[in-house]
């Protein structure tokens, strides 16, 4: 099983996103410094030294993944797994380390011992059948609640509830139904540069009177897209279209990596990709999501929990699939 669980610091400044991959965690060099606090040069020596020291093997705890970077170029990035993550936190004494080393704990008993995760990436199959169901309606109300301030807002909602009806039916009709976890095109994407977006970014600017709109607080936005074509074992950490888009949209709203405008960004970004992949329009050039569905979409990410990622990104995909059917 190759997953990936987003990890938030208990202060809320940082957000990691860790591989789980062969019963363990992997970081990669850059990660782990973001994760303690401490310079890479750091960490780089504090692993030689573990290694050095024969404190733990070299072999045995790093993996070589094959990275996509917003040059369009492949590279070569080494990931550590949890043992030397750990023996890296012992040596820097960090209180981030402290933290890490509990939530991993944590989540790998629930895995070990429950056969699923808290955050919902390892789910019996048998009892969980209208818990995606459920939790979907549920972020759905918390958007009608906080975020109704228009009659078509109400409408993109229900609209988009409604089109998405009988594939939620589906969960209480058969007993192993749940929301697609896959997405159905398995193809080679194509690879759109940082550079790129940012050029359809510039080009939103003029429709909108704000100094602040689109201004990059951090890396996260090129992280963002350079996520959702990294590969781990050979093979693509996200293997369908489908589920590259999802991820794509998701993380650019939930990472809020600009000052203003998050939400129009990642929607147009989202758009983007599907029109470069040719997801967007039918056979007769109409586009098969509909304004309203993106709206209601966009702020039922906005809305999400850190802990319902899995049900949001499952809905993202089921959406796309069944955009795709018709």
């Amino acid at each position: 099983m190759d997953e990936i669980i987003i990890y938030q610091t208990e202060d809320n400044q940082a957000q990691v996103e860790v591989r789980f991959k062969g019963e363990t965690f992997w970081l990669s060099l850059k990660q782990i410094s973001a994760l303690f606090e401490r310079d890479k040069s750091v960490i780089s020596r504090h692993l030689r030294n573990i290694f050095k020291e024969n404190e733990l093997d070299k072999n045995s705890v790093v993996a070589k993944n094959a990275t996509t970077a917003s040059d369009g170029k492949t590279y070569q990035v080494e990931y550590y797994n949890l043992d030397a993550i750990l023996s890296v936190g012992y040596r820097v004494n960090s209180k981030r380390g402290t933290q890490f080393r509990k939530w991993a704990t944590q989540r790998l008993k629930e895995y070990f011992i429950h056969g699923y995760t808290i955050n919902k990436k390892l789910l019996e199959e048998k009892n969980i059948k209208i818990k995606h169901l459920k939790s979907s309606i549920q972020i759905l109300s918390r958007t009608i609640e906080r975020d109704l301030n228009s009659l078509n807002d109400a409408k993109g909602l229900t609209c988009l509830l409604a089109d998405f009806s009988n594939g939620l039916n589906l969960l209480d009709d058969y007993d192993n139904e749940q929301l697609d976890k896959n997405g159905k095109s398995i193809k080679d994407a194509i690879f759109i540069r940082y550079e790129e977006f940012i050029a359809l970014i510039n080009a939103m600017r003029q429709e909108f009177n704000s100094d602040i709109f689109a201004k990059e607080k951090d890396n996260s936005f090129k992280s963002s897209i350079t996520q959702i074509y990294q590969s781990f074992g050979g093979q693509d950490l996200y293997s369908s279209l489908e589920e590259k888009a999802a991820m794509l949209i998701y993380l650019i709203i939930k990472n809020h990596p600009f000052i203003d405008g998050n939400k129009r960004i990642a929607a147009a970004c989202f758009l983007y990709f599907l029109e470069k992949n040719k997801m967007l329009y039918d056979g007769n050039g109409n586009p098969r999501l509909s304004n309203d569905a993106l709206v209601s979409l966009t702020l039922f990410i906005a809305e999400s929990q850190p802990n319902e990622m899995e049900t949001v990104k499952y809905l993202i995909i089921s959406i796309i699939n069944r955009m795709n059917d018709e």
